[in-house]
């Protein structure tokens, strides 16, 4: 569409040779009529007006190949699309064409069609007319309809005025039902006519009658690069622009079509060289306002606001589906994007009859959505309109406000705005006289909605800020502002209502608009100019007048005696001090806001922003939404994206990065408000104004609160701030005169006395708005008054006797002696005046010298009111007012008043001391500072801004009173003096006693509360400390279930269900609270330290046959293809991948009472996420996710010490008896409940995880398979304990579970089931490994399978199979040997990998050194002679040789010197050692000796009792100390070594990959994801799916393997298993961690729930974007990262993760 573009190149571009384009322009008009033909004829006009879509839909699919046609055509290029244009917008053509003239029936049927679409589209063809008219006069039904008989030539609207012949005639009008019909002839045309001259225009028509089919959309859109079609396109889209909007309203696809209108729309409207011209030629403007009034007046209903029975004022109802669905938004839009255009606003903004008529639109929704208050019933059906009404007025009519005030910046454009708001008003005062307005508001009514009001403020602010108007020249009389003021002041009154609960029998809608009304993105078109027009209001009126109305408002001014007690007829007691306070509330934000009265952009985006800080931290993304909302509507002029919010943020806030606390919630980057801002800026004021919620003006209090604590400003309970204000506008200065007007005084006075005398409903808030009110008088008072001056005083009216002028200052020092009060008969004053009433003279003097005051506010009010109609108009008006004031006729009606005088004898200043006396809780606490320190007065420092609490601002007030006048100070001064007496005890009534009473009780039950909470909080904290710390071993305390602590009693547990103590028993076993949960993440370790990174390109791939798991799988199967079945799963663990993994939180509960609570569970139907049936339930202390109990063995910890005593039986005795013990057959315990329990967890442990990782074996079923997993379930919880220690012992100390771990449990019942399966004697390992066979017996077995060499055996197997076969508990020498005998193969089997990782030169070299020292005494503790030995034993095999090639790939070409080697040799045997010491640690509660790295080795093998204690002193460590040969070392590793060398007779290469066994693993990690997220996204986010090549809706990456697959994918599903699911359980074993690539979060999956856990990316501002919605750039948390990756390694997900769901195998 550029045409910059198009000038530049057009002028050498060669035309079009017209050969090529006849043939074109020849077909295209026949193709494009015959394409209209097929539209006129599918289109059946609908019975009843419901669309057959179904029939609409076929003809499209019909005409489907012919659109698609003409859209390839336009895609042909310029010379094409001309050709197009030509055809589209020639008149000729059509007419020949289409006219149905000649003689075709077939064209003739099709006219006829097309008339009487036309005909029901309630759109007349010109030429019809008259004919039309005449035979049915009753069809134009309108109130024009036969206007035009007379032949009202030219009144035809301007639209065809190019074809004279047709201007006669009336028109018909469809059928309306409306309210009311206001429209001229020239709106008639726009409405109702439509001649089509061009293919162009009927085919529009079509594509309107159709609701736009997307493919007729494209074509038409594809035309536009053609400048002419583009004009041509524009005015028939304007023409038809009163059709559009009927057929959308009748539309029942509303959405789908306005999205499709706008899409045409924003291409023609937003040029605004275009809309210009449009607006011009075609009367745009007027077509659009026209349009959107009528498309309004369809649904208007008579306005029940004021006068339910005369009103003539109609409102739009917001029931209806026009406002519900927002049907009217695509209108709206092009209305706002044409505003945007200076030239066409300022044509807008001209001309008056448009400016009528668009008042006249807004007007429709002045006072819609009217709430009425219920007073008896709760309402039965709460209705949801408000959401309709609040986007209507948002989007209707404050849009097109802030559209056309953003043109309205310059002094030049004053015109504008005083023709806007001189509509304005003429509007507003036809709609008071539509409404039947006098000077009340009708009672328990209250509208959100008065846009004209908003109009008019608006503009006036815009005036006066911008362009420099004079504010009185746009201002109405008197009496226009008195009814200006009433409706947005009911509207504050009515807020303040609804917050204190006097409209809950209106439902909660009523809470969600008072909400809505100041939520952020309406605030700026709602609040805020209702307060401003109160303020312009309040700054022009009588201050007096003001005020009252305020109070009588607010309906407190029953409340505002002298007296103690009262009646107040409006309002109940218990309401009566949340609206007192709220009268104050408003007048202080009235007072101190300065959004409109002066703030510059800048100040204003300072003070939201402080505000929004304040209550709560805020992320970047929130606080740009709550300050600079997206719509076109800002606040007071900040544009979206303005350069200003960066710097300013940065200035009042400090960014808190994301945080993690250890409990797994995630913090996002948070902005928290600098310390200044607290210390300066805090505005409570705005704060107020701007919550939503009540609860966030605590909030940011509790927040000050902590920040002064903190920095020492001030300890106690701060009160809110004072703050001193910008300076006001000279326009409105008049506001501060409210501040100094006797009402508000007299009222300041009153409330100040009865806060000293302790009346009822006052609270601290109440006292201090008052002082924050008398602090704003002092701070804004008029210059320095004369003292003198107070005498001189204009004539006063009734009240004068209370206050001599309207100077707060000098008001302030003025006494007030006796007041009349009228009181009900009940009240303490009357009995107390008694005795004085009796010398009736003494009465009568008083009352006659004046002295005693009376004051009414009702009555000050009506009479200011009645003075400023008659200066305002002294016609007939009156007579109409008198009705209005019945309701305050009679003061005296009600109930009993009678008068008391009551004494007084104070002024503001005296009160103001005694309240400082009061609050600090001392006599005489006041004592004037300026009388140590002269120096006050002269040079006052009193600070812009003041923390503290009541006691401080009396001070400061007393302070500022004194220094602006002399006699204040002396009063204050002679009021210290006369050290003031104890305020007077009152006589307290029964009835206030009970009310003290019952406030004194309430007070002590919140003490009380408090206490409790507290004691509950400490209570809960240390139990959190104790039972939930996931991942901080430092605070760990063991509880009872580790067996530490030798005692001589039994175990003793604690039921948490039952909370009785005891041990476990055979018939009532206890168990611990368990998750069982298989995993691989064992088998996730790699033997390189070079991290796995996140493949983001083709090339990067993850083969996992590094994996520990590939690696083990690979040795099992090697193992089993040479060697028998059996012995081979003896000789390896398995559980690598699908191992079980066990852990408890550590509590204890009866089995039995465990039965009965997952019955309670199974019959609870509100299920948290997880599933009864499976077993799984949540600890009921800790509520920690768990789905089994495993049982404690009894067994009292007496026997454990013994076990402990170390023996002085040799090693060769042990050894026996080791070998006997095994020999034992271990018979079944006999059927007790502990037996039970112990075969149901068994069972529970193998179902845990699937068949695939259990059965190894060959022969499916047999016992060996059980046998080799249950002894791996113990392999895989010792591997993953090292693991999260870190993968060593070198930190010592207690378990990092501590208390948590249940291994000595889980052994017990290991240990009962191992023992069920006795190995045969002859295959026992034992045997090989400590007694020398004869050689014979290995020659009989030689066509069978051998067993497998027992060098090729897992050593760390080997030890758990041993010692799970003996009978528990285990005695620790036992232990011991049995540690001792394994180490020597462990030793041996280091030196014969040794061997082979060495070359020939050196293994000769090392054969012939070690052999010279065969003979020495040291000989079988010398590494260098076992390794000689070992070499030569297995030289007599096959194993060194054939090496070749292969050869050099196996050799490192290191020397070997002795350091390397001893040091491999150590690396060999330590993770043995490591399991063993942990194992120990456990069966025998040892702690563990925390060490260095280098010296783990020493310290393991001391600490297992290997290495003898003197050892250690010798210095450099050799691990040939530690062996301790059960028998001749040389002839038994002679022994092993023959088993290898018979094996690598026929197979060396496999022969030398058996004996060199990877053992150093590294520890598992997640793959490293990239920086910078977008790499992730480009290359994921279009990657296709292997299964079916296309590019999947939800991609995912599996973040421990790197798998791309599909998340809900129907493509990869198998067996009802989608594809995110199955990869869980291959890859996981069923926890996945899957990064959903188009939502940047991660997604865990675990077992048969999942759960969102959050995202790792973040942008700059510390935020995250699930959904990538913001579309900000996202970088990687590394902190975040490492949380889940921690998670996922100690197997927490469960415990930290909350929100978990069942996916029912669907993801």
């Amino acid at each position: 569409f550029c045409r910059r573009h198009q000038i530049k190149s057009s002028s050498n571009i060669p035309c079009v040779p017209k050969d090529l384009l006849m043939m074109s322009e020849f077909v295209l008009p026949r193709f494009i009529f015959c394409l209209i033909q097929y539209l006129r004829e599918g289109y059946n006009e609908p019975a009843a007006d419901v669309p057959s879509e179904k029939d609409l839909s076929k003809v499209l699919q019909l005409l489907e190949p012919q659109i698609s046609f003409l859209e390839d055509l336009t895609k042909m290029g310029g010379a094409m699309r001309s050709v197009l244009t030509q055809v589209l917008t020639n008149q000729q053509n059509y007419k020949d064409l289409t006219s149905g003239l000649g003689e075709n029936t077939c064209a003739k049927k099709s006219h006829e069609k097309y008339l009487i679409a036309l005909k029901s589209s309630g759109l007349t063809y010109p030429e019809d007319k008259l004919v039309y008219g005449i035979q049915e006069p009753s069809a134009g039904t309108s109130t024009l309809a036969v206007q035009g008989f007379a032949g009202a030539t030219g009144t035809l609207g301007q639209l065809d005025s190019s074809d004279e012949e047709d201007q006669d005639g009336s028109q018909g009008l469809g059928k309306r039902k409306r309210v009311k019909l206001s429209s001229s002839t020239k709106d008639q045309s726009i409405m109702d006519v439509l001649k089509h001259k061009s293919f162009l225009e009927e085919l529009l028509f079509w594509t309107i009658k159709y609701e736009f089919p997307q493919k007729m959309v494209t074509f038409l859109l594809n035309m536009l690069p053609d400048q002419e079609y583009k004009v041509a396109f524009t005015k028939t889209f304007v023409q038809h622009y009163a059709f559009i909007m009927k057929t959308l309203k009748k539309s029942h696809e509303s959405d789908t079509m306005s999205n499709r209108i706008v899409h045409i729309s924003v291409q023609l409207f937003s040029n605004e060289e275009l809309a210009r011209q449009v607006t011009e030629e075609c009367q745009l403007l007027d077509i659009m306002v026209t349009v959107l009034l009528y498309m309004m007046e369809s649904c208007l209903i008579k306005s029940e606001l004021q006068d339910e029975e005369n009103s003539l004022h109609v409102v739009v109802n917001c029931g209806e589906a026009l406002l519900k669905n927002n049907t009217y938004w695509p209108l709206v839009s092009d209305f706002i994007n044409i505003l945007s255009h200076q030239s066409v606003a300022k044509k807008f903004l001209e001309d008056h009859g448009l400016l009528v008529t668009w008042m006249n639109f807004v007007s429709f929704f002045q006072g819609m959505n009217l709430n009425k208050r219920e007073l008896n019933e709760h309402v039965e059906f709460e209705s949801q309109t408000y959401y309709a009404a609040f986007a209507a007025e948002l989007e209707a009519c404050a849009q097109p406000m802030w559209g056309l005030l953003s043109h309205c910046k310059v002094r030049e454009t004053q015109e504008y705005t005083r023709n806007v708001v001189r509509y304005c008003l003429e509007a507003l005062q036809d709609w008071f006289d539509a409404i039947n307005f006098v000077d009340e508001p009708a009672p328990n009514q209250v509208t959100f909605h008065l846009p004209l009001h908003r109009y008019y403020a608006m503009f006036l602010s815009k005036a006066v800020k911008c362009q420099e108007l004079d504010l009185d020249s746009v201002l109405p009389d008197q009496e226009m502002l008195m009814k200006l003021m009433i409706h947005p002041l009911q509207i504050q009154a009515s807020l303040a209502e609804i917050h204190s609960n006097m409209w809950v029998r209106n439902g909660l809608q009523i809470k969600g608009q008072a909400m809505t009304y100041v939520q952020s993105h309406f605030c700026n078109s709602m609040i805020d100019p209702d307060i401003y027009l109160l303020q312009v209001c309040a700054s022009r009126l009588d201050p007096d007048y003001f005020i009252s109305s305020v109070f009588e408002r607010f309906k407190v001014v029953d409340l505002l005696t002298m007296a103690s007690q009262h009646q107040n007829t409006v309002l109940d007691a218990e309401h009566e001090r949340s609206m007192l306070e709220g009268a104050l509330t408003f007048l202080v934000i009235l007072l101190s806001l300065r959004l409109h009265l002066g703030m510059s952009d800048d100040e204003i985006l300072r003070a939201e922003m402080v505000a929004q800080l304040c209550m709560n931290d805020r992320t970047h993304s929130s606080l740009l939404d709550l300050i600079i909302p997206e719509n076109p509507n800002p606040k007071s002029g900040i544009i979206p994206g303005s350069y200003s919010f960066e710097s300013v943020l940065s200035a009042v806030a400090d960014f808190k990065a994301p945080v993690f606390e250890p409990g797994g919630s995630m913090q996002q980057g948070m902005y928290t408000p600098k310390a200044e801002v607290w210390d300066q800026e805090f505005d409570p004021v705005m704060v107020i104004l701007r919550t939503v919620y009540r609860r966030d003006v605590q909030s940011a209090m509790d927040r000050y609160t902590a920040f002064l604590k903190q920095n020492g400003k001030f300890p106690g309970n701060p009160w809110p701030p004072y703050k001193k204000r910008t300076p006001l506008h000279p326009s409105y200065k008049g506001l501060m005169r409210l501040l100094h007007c006797k009402t508000l005084h007299i009222v300041l006075f009153t409330l100040l006395y009865k806060i000293l005398m302790d009346h009822q409903n006052l609270s601290e808030h109440v006292l201090c708005m008052v002082l924050y009110l008398i602090e704003l008088g002092l701070e804004n008072s008029a210059d320095e008054e004369s003292d003198e001056e107070a005498s001189v005083c204009g004539p006063e009216r009734c009240h004068d006797s209370w206050f001599p002028g309207s100077n707060l200052v000098a008001n302030m020092r003025h006494f007030i002696n006796y007041v009349r009060v009228r009181v009900p008969e009940t009240a303490p004053e009357v009995k107390r005046d008694s005795p004085a009433s009796t010398s009736s003279d003494s009465l009568g003097s008083l009352q006659n010298s004046g002295t005693a005051q009376v004051f009414s506010l009702v009555a000050e009010r009506r009479k200011k009111f009645q003075e400023i109609i008659n200066r305002s108009s002294n016609e007939a008006n009156q007579v109409v007012r008198p009705k209005t004031s019945s309701k305050w006729s009679a003061p005296g009606s009600a109930p009993q008043l009678t008068t008391a005088i009551l004494e007084i004898k104070e002024s503001i200043l005296s009160l103001l001391i005694k309240l400082h006396h009061k609050l600090s809780g001392k006599q005489n606490s006041y004592y004037p500072p300026w009388l140590d320190d002269i120096e006050i007065l002269i040079q006052p420092e009193i600070p812009k801004y003041s923390h503290g609490d009541g006691i401080t601002a009396v001070e400061r007030i007393l302070l500022k009173a004194a220094l602006q006048s002399r006699m204040n100070k002396r009063i204050i001064e002679e009021i210290c003096r006369k050290v003031t007496p104890p305020v007077p005890p009152r006589k307290v009534t029964a009835a206030e006693k009970k009310t003290l009473d019952k406030e004194e009780r309430r007070q002590k039950a919140r003490e009380r509360q408090q206490k409790l909470l507290a004691e509950f909080a400490s209570r809960q904290k240390s139990f959190m400390e104790t039972a939930m710390d996931v991942d901080s071993p430092e605070n760990d305390i063991p509880m009872e279930i580790t067996t530490a602590e030798p005692q001589v009693s039994e175990a003793v547990y604690d039921c948490v269900i039952c909370g009785q103590s005891g041990p476990s028993s055979e018939d009532r076993p206890t168990g611990l609270v368990v998750l069982l949960q298989a995993s691989s993440v064992l088998g996730q370790c790699r033997d390189n330290t070079e991290p796995k990174k996140l493949p983001i390109t083709e090339e990067e791939q993850i083969y996992p046959w590094d994996t520990c798991a590939a690696v083990h799988d690979v040795r099992l199967s090697l193992l089993q293809r040479y060697f028998k079945d059996s012995s081979c799963l003896l000789a390896v663990s398995i559980g690598w991948e699908g191992g079980v993994y066990v852990q408890t939180c550590g509590h204890t509960l009866h089995i039995d009472c465990h039965k009965s609570y997952m019955e309670s569970l199974r019959n609870d139907q509100v299920l948290q996420g997880f599933s009864v049936d499976k077993g799984e339930f949540t600890c009921p202390l800790c509520r920690q996710f768990a789905n089994s109990v495993l049982p404690c063995y009894p067994g009292s910890n007496m026997e454990n010490n013994l076990w402990h005593r170390p023996s002085n039986k040799s090693l060769q005795d042990l050894i026996k008896e080791v070998e006997e013990l095994q020999g034992r057959p271990g018979a079944f315990p006999s059927e007790t409940n502990l037996s039970k329990e112990m075969e149901s967890v068994m069972k529970d442990i193998k179902n845990t995880t699937q068949k695939k990782y259990r059965d190894y074996s060959k022969t499916p079923g047999s016992p060996d398979n059980d046998f080799l997993f249950m002894y791996s379930v113990a392999r895989t919880n010792l591997e993953l304990e090292l693991i999260h220690r870190g993968g060593n012992l070198c930190s010592g100390g207690a378990s990092t579970a501590g208390k948590r771990s249940c291994l000595n449990q889980l052994f017990h019942v290991l240990a009962l089931h191992m023992r069920l399966y006795s190995i045969d004697s002859e295959f026992n390992p034992w045997r090989k490994l400590t007694q020398l066979e004869e050689m014979n017996s290995q020659l009989g077995n030689e066509e069978q399978q051998p067993e497998v060499p027992i060098l090729y055996h897992d050593v760390t197997s080997l030890l758990l199979i041993q010692i799970l076969m003996m009978p528990q508990p285990l005695r620790k020498d036992h232990f011991t040997c049995i540690v001792k005998v394994l180490f020597a193969l462990l030793y041996t089997q280091a030196l014969a990998a040794l061997s082979v990782k060495c070359n020939e030169e050196d293994r000769s070299a090392w054969k012939h050194t070690g052999a010279l020292k065969k003979n020495t005494c040291d000989a079988e503790k010398s590494y260098k002679v076992l390794l000689s030995f070992v070499i030569s034993e297995l030289s007599k095999g096959k194993l060194y040789h054939e090496e070749g090639a292969q050869e050099c790939a196996m050799v490192s070409p290191i020397a070997w010197s002795s350091e390397s080697m001893e040091k491999y040799l150590q690396d060999f045997c330590l993770p043995f050692l490591r399991i063993t010491s942990l194992l120990q640690h456990h069966l025998f509660g040892e702690d563990l000796p925390s060490c260095q790295e280098e010296e783990e080795f020493s310290v393991l093998s001391s600490c297992l009792g290997l290495l003898p204690t003197f050892y250690q002193t010798e210095h450099p460590f050799i691990s040939a100390s530690c062996l301790d040969w059960p028998v001749p070392a040389f002839d038994i590793i002679a022994q092993w070594c023959s088993e290898i060398n018979s094996f690598t007779e026929r197979h060396a290469e496999q022969g030398k990959a058996l004996l060199i066994q990877e053992s150093r693993w590294k520890l598992p990690h997640l793959l490293q994801l990239p920086e910078n997220y977008n790499t992730i996204f480009q290359y994921y986010h279009r990657k296709t799916c292997s299964v079916c090549t296309k590019v999947p809706k939800d991609p995912a990456v599996c973040l421990v393997c790197g798998t791309f697959v599909c998340l809900k994918g129907l493509c990869c599903k198998q067996q009802s298993y989608c594809e995110c699911v199955l990869h869980s359980q291959n890859c996981g074993a069923g926890t996945g961690i899957f990064l959903l690539v188009n939502a940047s979060v991660i997604i865990i999956i675990r077992g048969h729930r999942f759960c969102l856990w959050g995202s790792v990316y973040l942008d700059a501002h510390g935020e995250e974007d699930r959904d990538l919605r913001r579309g900000k750039p996202l970088y990687i948390c590394k902190e975040r990262y490492k949380v889940l990756e921690q998670q996922w390694i100690s197997h927490t997900f469960d415990h930290i993760n909350k929100r978990w769901g069942p996916h029912y195998n669907g993801l």
